[in-house]
């Protein structure tokens, strides 16, 4: 793991842990589900672009779909 890598998965992680706050105060689905998403994916993915490509379309996806 290089520098690159581990901002960009605190970013992600601190982001995360707003979106799932915000769900789960507000009981919405896709905030919840987005934000634990991104808390826990950078474990997951090695590749700095595969890192910011599914960050940023796990926070569009949080912003932007309803499921509730």
């Amino acid at each position: 793991m290089n520098e690159s890598e581990l901002l960009w998965g605190i970013l992600f992680g601190a982001i995360g842990l707003g979106m799932f706050v915000y769900g789960r105060r507000q009981r919405t689905v896709a905030p919840f589900v987005c934000g634990l998403a991104l808390m826990g994916f950078p474990y997951f993915v090695s590749d700095t672009l595969m890192l910011v490509i599914i960050g940023i379309a796990l926070i569009l996806g949080g912003l932007f779909v309803r499921f509730g």
